[in-house]
Order: C-alpha cells, then sequence, then structure tokens
C-alpha cells in the first residue's frame, strides 16, 4: 500500500507500507539497490532512504504483521505478473512512483545485471523505452522516465552539472536534481563498472604490488583460439584494475620459474592475438608438475612473483593438474615456509590460490559443455578437407576413408559426418563387433551406391574401436571397401592440420567470452568456492564445477574401457546423442523400410523465405531425409510465395537430387522476400489444399517471420491453414524475434571476419592506416557486434546506438592518440566498423573522410564495402549441423501436433481465435539462453518484436557489445 505527497513537477515524499518483517528487509533492499539510495536511519518500525542530495526520500513502513493484508499485497503482485505481456501495467493500477533519469538505456543495464530474471514493461516499447516500469516486493508500480513529466514525449537532456566530467548518466527525480555523483554511482557498483561504464584507464594508479595479480597458462595440445583467450583474460585483469602474468610453456614454466616463465603482461603484449592460431605463450607436457616437488616448485615461483590466482586453458588432463595443485596449496605453502624458502609475510598473503578453467581442446570431450576452444576450427578444417576430397571422389567415382583426430571422443567424426553427408562414421562411443561394423557399412555404402550414388565418404575417429576395443584404423576400413565392395579406394589422414590455422569466429567469441568471465570468477572465488570451470550450453555461458566436470569426462573414457558402452554414450551430453541419432536417420532415408505406420505418415511442405543464408540447404536436406526416413512424404515449395502462386512450383523432394546439398551455399530450393499476402494469400490456401499439406516447415529471415504470422491469421478464413506450422530462423542479421541464433548468421560471421583480417593486415603493413567496413545486417547490429569482437575491431556502430557526432569525436581521438604512440610499429592496424543502418547520413566513404581530416595527419582512413561477400560462400559446420538439428525438430514439432490440430480441421469446427492451444501450433524454433524454445508467433508478433523495425525487442548482444569495447580500450560516452 503507498502513499504520495505531491507537489509540483514531482514526488519529494513517498512512503511504502508493509505488513510482514520478510517484506519489509526485502523491500528496503529493492529501494536501495534499484534507486541507488543510502539508509539514514531506521526507527519505530520505519527505515529512511534519501539520494545524496536529499531531493528524494522514500519511507519504508512496517506497519506489523498482518496477514490479511499481505495476502492481499502479494495477491496485487501476483496478478500483475501474469498479465505483464498482455496488459500495460499503468492501466491497470491507480497509482505509481516514478522518477527521472537522462540515461534509461544506462538504468536498464543496471536494472538487468543486478535482476536478471526481474519482470518490467517498456514504452513505447522494450527496445527504444522512454519510460520503464517494474513492481517493488509490495506490487508497488515503480518507474522511471527520461521525459520532463509524466506526459512528455520530450527527453531530458543530459546533465549538465559541473561534477559531470566523465558523461556518466546521473539519475534524476521529477526536479531534475541529481541522485548522486558519478563517483558514487561506480563505486557503489563497483562490480558493474565495467558493463556499465566501459572504460580502460590508460595508465594505472597506486601501488603496483597491492593489486591482484591473475596468471594464464596455457596447457596440453595446443588449439585455435587460446591466444584469444590469453588476450582476454590479461586485458580484463587490467580492466579491473588487476596485474596480469602468463605463464610461459604450460606446467613447464611454473616449475622453472623466473620472469623468463612467469612474465608480467602488459596491455599491449597481446595486440592481434585474436587472428593467430596455436598458443603464443606456449605449451608443453611437463613430467616433473606431476610430482609433489615439482608442484611445490610452482607454488615457490607463483608467490616470488606475487600471484594470486591462476587460470588454466586445457584439456582434462590440465585442469585436473590444476585443481590438484589447489587442493594441495596450503600444504604447499606450509611446507615452503618450513623450509625457510618463504618468509611469513608470504606465508600469510598468500594463503589461498583460486584456480578457474576455461577448456581448450580440438576434441570437445570435456563434459558439461556443449563446446570447447578449439573444437569448431578443427571441424571447419575438416569440413573443409572432405568437400575438397568430395570433388576428386566424384570425378574419379572413388570412396574416401578420411581419418579424423578426437582421442576418446568422436564428436568430430560424429558432426563432420553430418556436416557432409558422409555415408558412415567410426566412432569410440557406438562401436559394434568387427563382423557386424563390416556388414552394416557395407550395406548402406552399397545402397548409396545402388541408388545413383558417385562417392563414398567414412570417417574414422582415431579412437575408433570394435566391441572388443580393438582398434580400427583407416586401412582397415579401406580393406573392407576394396575387398567386399570392389570400390576404389584412398585413405587421407588429416593429421595436425586440423590443429593449425587461424581460429573460426565461433571460438574466438567463446574463447573471448570464456576469458572474462574466468577473471570475474577468480575475482569473486572465496576459499570456500570449488575451482570453477567456464562452460558453454547452447548460447550461454556458466559457471560449472571443475572437479565434476573432469570426472565426467573421465568416467567416459573409464567405461569405454570397462567396455560399458551405454554408460558411455549416457555420460555424453544430451546434444550428442541427439545429432548421432541424426546422422544415423537421415543416412537411411527412403533405403530402409520407414518408421511410422501407414496412418501416422504426413505430407510436409517446405520453403525458403528472405535472402539466402548458410544452413537453408542442410535444413531442407535434413528435413527430407529425415522424412523418407519416417516414412512421410517431403515437398518443396521452390522460389517462395511468389513460386507457389505464379507457376504452382511444388516438387516432391528426391535424395540422390539432394546429395551435396549439405555442404552448399545459398537456397537450392530458392527464396525470395515476398510475403503471403504480397503475393495472393488465397491462392496459396488453394495449393494447400490441393497438395493437403499436414504441415509446413519455413525456413528464412524477419520476411519468415511476418509470413508465419499472416498464414496464422488467416486460419479463420482458410482451413488449409489449420496445420502444425514452425519456422526456422536462418539470416545473417539474427534478427528474428524468438531465437538468439538464426541459421547463416556463423557463416556470415566467418566470411565478414575473413575480410576484414585482409583488411587489416593491409592497415598493419601501411602502418598509420585505419579502414572503415560496411557491414550488413539492416536495423540489425548483431554482425557488426559479434564480428568486432572477433576480429578486435577499435569501433563498432550500430543502429541501436546510432553514430552520435560526440562519441565520433572520441573514437577518433582515442585512435589519434594510439597512432601517436605506435610510432609505426608492426601491426597496428585499426578497424572501424559500422553497420549500413547506423546512419542515415554517414557512408563507409563519408565516414573515412571525416576521420581522416580529424585524424591531424597521426593518420588516414579508408572505405571497404564487402557487401554480398558476407553472406558466405559454402554454410560454416556450426550451420549446417544447427540446421539439420532444427530442422529434425521441426519435423517432430509437427508429428507432434497432430492431435491437436485435428478438430480445427474437421469441417464443421467453429474457428475460436483466442485458442492458446491452436496459438502454440504456429510457431518459431529457436535458441534462448541455454534451451532450445518453441514460442508461438502470436506472442511473439505481439509482444516480443519490432515489426517497423524488423527487430525483436530484446537485444541479447548488448554484453558483448560492452565486452569488445573495453578489450579494445575504448572510451564510451
Amino acid at each position: 500500500m503507498t502513499e504520495n505527497i505531491p507537489i509540483v513537477n514531482g514526488t519529494s515524499l513517498y512512503t511504502v507500507r508493509t505488513y510482514s518483517s520478510k517484506d519489509y528487509e526485502s523491500t528496503i533492499d529493492f529501494y536501495l539497490t534499484l534507486f541507488q539510495l543510502n539508509k539514514d536511519s531506521s526507527a519505530n518500525n520505519a527505515t529512511f532512504l534519501s539520494n545524496d542530495s536529499n531531493t528524494v526520500s522514500i519511507k519504508i513502513v512496517f506497519e506489523g504483521e498482518d496477514p490479511v493484508k499481505q495476502a492481499k499485497c502479494d495477491e496485487t503482485y501476483q496478478d500483475l505478473l501474469s498479465i505483464r505481456d498482455t496488459k500495460d501495467w499503468r492501466t491497470s493500477t491507480k497509482e505509481s512512483f516514478v522518477l527521472n533519469t537522462s540515461n534509461i538505456k544506462t538504468f536498464l543495464d543496471i536494472l538487468l545485471a543486478r535482476y536478471p530474471d526481474l519482470k518490467f514493461q517498456g514504452y513505447p516499447s522494450d527496445l527504444f523505452p522512454m519510460e520503464l516500469y517494474t513492481l517493488d516486493p509490495n506490487g508497488n508500480l515503480v518507474g522511471v522516465s527520461n521525459t520532463k513529466n509524466a506526459i512528455s514525449t520530450k527527453p531530458t537532456g543530459p546533465p549538465t552539472s559541473a561534477g559531470n566530467t566523465n558523461n556518466v548518466a546521473k539519475f534524476t527525480d521529477n526536479k531534475l536534481s541529481s541522485i548522486g555523483s558519478a563517483s558514487n554511482l561506480i563505486s557503489k557498483h563497483q562490480s558493474l563498472t565495467s558493463d556499465v561504464f566501459p572504460y580502460l584507464p590508460l595508465s594505472s594508479t597506486g601501488d603496483d604490488s597491492s593489486r591482484k595479480a591473475i596468471a594464464v597458462m596455457t596447457s596440453g595440445g595446443d588449439a585455435p583460439g587460446m591466444n584469444s583467450n590469453v588476450r582476454a583474460i590479461v586485458r580484463t585483469a587490467l580492466f579491473r584494475g588487476c596485474r596480469a602474468y602468463a605463464v610461459m610453456e604450460g606446467y613447464t614454466g611454473l616449475v622453472e620459474g623466473g620472469p623468463e616463465y612467469i612474465k608480467q603482461m602488459s596491455w599491449d603484449d597481446v595486440r592481434d592475438w585474436s587472428s593467430q592460431g596455436g598458443t603464443n605463450i606456449g605449451t608443453a607436457r611437463c613430467k616433473e608438475f606431476r610430482t609433489r616437488e615439482g608442484r611445490l616448485l610452482g607454488a615457490l615461483h607463483l608467490i616470488e612473483a606475487g600471484v594470486d590466482a591462476l587460470i588454466v586453458c586445457g584439456g582434462d588432463g590440465s585442469l585436473t593438474g590444476a585443481d590438484l595443485f589447489r587442493h594441495e596449496w596450503p600444504s604447499l605453502i606450509k611446507e615452503l615456509l618450513d623450509t625457510n624458502r618463504i618468509t611469513s609475510s608470504q606465508y600469510k598473503t598468500y594463503q589461498h590460490l583460486n584456480i578457474c578453467g576455461t577448456v581448450g581442446s580440438i576434441d570437445n570431450d570435456m563434459a558439461t559443455t556443449d563446446a570447447t576452444i578449439g573444437a569448431y576450427s578443427s571441424l571447419d578444417r575438416i569440413c573443409t578437407a572432405i568437400d575438397y576430397i568430395e570433388s576428386t571422389a566424384f570425378s574419379h567415382s572413388r570412396a574416401f576413408v578420411v581419418e579424423v583426430m578426437g582421442r576418446n571422443c568422436g564428436w568430430l567424426a560424429l558432426m563432420a559426418g553430418i556436416a557432409t553427408s558422409a555415408d558412415y562414421i567410426l566412432i569410440p562411443e557406438k562401436p559394434a563387433s568387427s563382423r557386424d561394423w563390416q556388414d552394416q557399412m557395407c550395406d548402406i555404402v552399397a545402397k548409396h551406391r545402388n541408388r545413383g550414388k558417385r562417392t563414398t565418404i567414412v570417417i574414422v575417429a582415431e579412437g575408433a574401436i570394435s566391441a572388443d576395443l580393438t582398434p580400427i584404423k583407416a586401412e582397415d576400413v579401406k580393406e573392407v571397401l576394396v575387398d567386399r565392395l570392389h570400390l576404389d579406394t584412398r585413405v587421407t589422414i588429416l593429421g595436425h592440420v586440423q590443429r593449425g590455422g587461424t581460429p573460426v569466429a565461433f571460438d574466438r567469441i567463446l574463447a573471448t567470452l570464456q576469458g572474462v568471465e574466468a577473471v570475474d570468477a577468480v575475482l569473486e572465488s572465496t576459499p570456500q568456492t570449488p575451482s570453477p570451470l567456464i562452460a558453454i550450453n547452447e548460447n550461454q555461458i556458466h559457471r560449472k564445477s571443475l572437479v565434476e566436470s573432469v570426472k565426467l569426462t573421465k568416467d567416459v573414457a573409464a567405461a569405454i574401457q570397462a567396455k560399458d558402452f551405454k554408460k558411455a554414450m549416457s555420460l555424453r551430453d544430451t546434444e550428442f546423442i541427439e545429432h548421432l541419432n541424426n546422422f544415423m536417420a537421415i543416412n537411411s532415408a527412403d533405403h530402409n523400410k520407414p518408421n511410422l505406420p501407414h496412418d501416422k505418415r504426413l505430407r510436409l511442405a517446405i520453403v525458403n523465405i528472405g535472402a539466402p543464408a548458410g544452413g537453408m540447404n542442410s535444413a531442407v536436406y535434413s528435413m527430407a531425409t529425415y522424412c523418407m526416413s519416417q516414412g512421410h512424404k517431403p515437398y518443396a515449395i521452390y522460389n517462395g510465395w511468389t513460386g507457389l502462386t505464379r507457376h504452382e512450383s511444388v516438387r516432391s523432394l528426391n535424395w540422390l537430387d539432394m546429395i551435396g546439398w549439405q555442404s552448399r551455399g545459398g537456397s537450392e530450393i530458392g527464396t525470395n522476400r515476398t510475403t503471403p499476402e504480397e503475393a495472393d494469400i488465397g491462392m496459396i490456401a488453394y495449393y494447400f489444399q490441393k497438395y493437403q499439406f499436414d504441415g509446413l516447415i519455413i525456413v528464412g529471415g524477419f520476411e519468415a517471420f511476418v509470413s508465419l504470422h499472416q498464414l496464422e491469421r488467416a486460419r479463420d478464413n482458410y482451413p488449409a491453414f489449420r496445420i502444425p506450422m514452425v519456422l526456422i530462423p536462418a539470416t545473417l542479421s539474427n534478427n528474428v524475434p524468438g531465437s538468439e541464433y538464426s541459421l547463416g548468421s556463423d557463416t556470415a560471421l566467418n566470411s565478414l571476419m575473413e575480410y576484414c583480417d585482409v583488411i587489416k593486415q593491409s592497415a598493419s603493413s601501411t602502418r598509420d592506416r585505419a579502414f572503415v567496413v560496411e557491414v550488413q545486417g539492416g536495423n540489425s547490429g548483431y554482425l557488426a557486434s559479434l564480428t568486432s569482437m572477433a576480429v578486435g575491431a577499435q569501433v563498432s556502430y550500430v543502429p541501436e546506438e546510432g553514430i552520435s557526432l560526440e562519441q565520433l569525436q572520441q573514437d577518433i581521438k582515442t585512435m589519434r592518440e594510439y597512432f601517436e604512440l605506435s610510432k609505426g610499429r608492426n601491426r597496428f592496424g585499426r578497424l572501424i566498423l559500422k553497420s549500413i543502418n547506423a546512419s542515415k547520413v554517414f557512408t563507409a566513404e563519408h565516414l573515412s573522410d571525416v576521420i581522416t581530416e580529424e585524424a591531424e595527419g597521426e593518420f588516414d582512413c579508408k572505405g571497404a564495402v564487402p557487401g554480398h561477400v558476407q553472406q558466405g560462400e559454402l554454410p560454416s559446420p556450426i550451420d549446417r549441423t544447427r540446421g539439420t538439428r532444427l530442422a529434425i525438430r521441426a519435423v517432430n514439432f509437427i508429428e507432434n501436433n497432430q492431435d491437436v490440430i485435428a478438430e480445427a480441421r474437421s469441417d464443421n469446427y467453429c474457428y475460436d481465435p483466442d485458442d492458446i492451444a491452436l496459438h502454440a501450433t504456429a510457431s518459431v524454433l529457436g535458441i534462448k539462453g541455454s534451451h532450445v524454445v518453441l514460442t508461438s508467433i502470436n506472442q511473439l508478433y505481439d509482444f516480443e518484436a519490432e515489426i517497423s523495425k524488423r527487430m525483436p525487442k530484446f537485444i541479447h548482444w548488448t554484453k558483448t557489445r560492452i565486452i569488445a569495447d573495453h578489450l579494445v580500450g575504448r572510451k564510451k560516452l
């Protein structure tokens, strides 16, 4: 219950009444945190909160325990939460408490950082809000506005007080008075400083020895992306005010010690490391560290260097050693003290060693994480090699046996098998007897050959075994193919080429995000905190238990050695098992008896809508072949909705005609941007009815999103659309609501990254040059933001932020200072990424001219426009394999919703447009956080989409931009 005492143009006192002690405490904490207030006093069951200038005061009153009134408050809170997505809170409450802020974006960043699950409403939209509302624990509506008053639509200007020298946003009440100085706000959000105020000081202050020291080490086999991980750790440590060290040559560096092996790192030491393969700080396997004496020397040398925390990037063996090192640390330093090798002061200072692990391994064999640093780069090398091999195999109608790395894990072989449509794979997790695997392989290859396929590709993991643990080598497979099928067969062992080369975009970004999280993890760790391992699940970075992750990983190898292959498979993550089942399903296509009985078999259509995107062909191929294995009849609608309405371009899909589609870019069935209403929705309904489609899969971008909504909305008039319909997002812009990932975005990232690497090399060679690269993406800054992180661009301008003259001036000033300090050093080229729609005035050429003019002769700037090169050529392995995964999920969705939609398809059904169950049969299949989710098109279109801007309301890559900025030292205004 609230009580307001209004004054002109604002509220001087706001009183909140609570009716339980628990609610009283949580309400105090809420307002302290949300508005950054101070607790003035507490007396007689009342607490007074105010800002530094005493212009805003809040009184929290505890009226005593009153269950009836408390229940009413709780009911109000839950009622408002339940209508959050359907009704405006402002129309559902009698009163609200609103303060003004000059920068609502900064306020939202703080709000989400402290309360990531807190519900809020933004007006006029969540994407570009001028007002932002949330609920306090008592059910009261609380908000901030950047308008001058409650009915104005004109935002307030930035604070102009003399104390605001850093251009940091200040929160103000309705009288536009300051809630706190910039320095106070920063001190109260010390843990959020980098997220809210991305600024890197050019010089350190204070006693260097008093600052926390964080060391990073790479160990075990090298993996592409390790350098990105080291760069992120070093620069984030410096950004957080710590000293940064690199332990050279892995654990050998700990044993050897000294400044040669435990080297203090500066900001500039890791410049341009993201684009380099391998590990620049070296790695080695160290027998000495496996002994206690070796670990004792490691402890001594870390203490001598003054290191407080150690981050290890490596595989399970390296991380096991790291955790053992931490476990023994108390006894190690006690022994060092007892033998007078360290002083009592050092013993007291270095009582604890915090350890964190980031997984660098091309094998992708670590449990609890979907991907390890380097795995997708290695997979990219394998797929590229097999694509090349496929060409020569086709020419001679040959068979090729390709051996890939992976040790005890068959992930590389499995994913390569899916991405290249290999005929057969041999992996350690699913062995068979020598006779069984030979019979099975020959049966599948013979069926493929009999149906007209000219090539045969068999992929063998280096750890492949038969059921009796006998190793299966590439030569063994070759002999079987030659002896039993009489195929002209060659063997290719890819070897260490799989480890080499520059990392792909995914590994650069993954390694960077994990490096930043690792530094945060060790800074937040206590002596009681278990050693964390930084993992990724779907699209979300997580901290997992290092000990538990390593144990599960070792359990897989132990289960295989014990011939308990069922257990070994169960210990792999569910995504691995899903991929294996997918491979077997699409590989059988129409060669075996269908899985489903006749009454369950469906007629399914697939159509591509929007611009071409990598992975579209993979989705079509996988959908069709999976349908064949189930017994469904797959159809393709060629050339989008216009192809259907003008030419009745519906064709059933044939397995032989689709051979090689997995590896092809673009769209083999054609695509365009026309929506159903533009093409003639009535004619589309006619053809749907003519072909009696039981389900529809749409693959495409924002036009596909609009198409699904139009078809769902037309169900009332056209019963032909009362079928399950699902959208698989596919667009390089990654702007489809309901998903944080779209097919084609990874291919586009890689293409743009490679282009930028070449441009940056040119800029570095000239020594005093920067390039402005124009990036596609429409109103979405995803491609520019992620590429900026992958290539280490100095600046990226995106439509969500625009290009302000003040920020442009600051960016030019920063670059001018950098070039002045560089003094012509090597590898000092600078990149500026600009989304096409970031500015209607500045093209790449215009922007480069302005920068050159303002650079005062320190450097010049050129424009570069990659254009449609950004759509990519061959789809990346990520887009290929995710295309397969999402396509099969889409078919399953259509199968599972046949009963739900059955009644609505009957002739005498009275269509109910508000039926929630029917709405759910038209959904978007996307990835949100750590989950693959289905969300109804109605929910997304009405509440989560900015249709006029062709954008989702919720921008998931904002934090990525902040991290990219602080890793290059960009100063944001």
